[in-house]
């Protein structure tokens, strides 16, 4: 069987597709591409910015290290 498990509890097969259904009903079977599209592209964009601070904080531990060794 299906579990799901969430910071709120788990989910169960059935409840997991009372969720599809309702999010089809709110919205529609042309809304929720753009929806989805919409959710990829927030993602991504949060992929990215993790990125760029782990880059950035790579940088400043390397730049300290330098420090210490001068």
């Amino acid at each position: 069987m299906f579990h799901c498990s969430l910071l709120l509890g788990t989910f169960s097969g059935w409840e997991f597709i009372a969720v599809l259904v309702l999010i089809l009903l709110l919205f529609g079977p042309k809304r929720i591409p753009d929806l989805m599209k919409s959710l990829g592209k927030g993602v991504s964009s949060f992929k990215e910015g993790v990125h760029e601070v782990e880059k950035e904080v790579h940088e400043a531990s390397k730049d300290k290290e330098e420090d210490k060794k001068d």
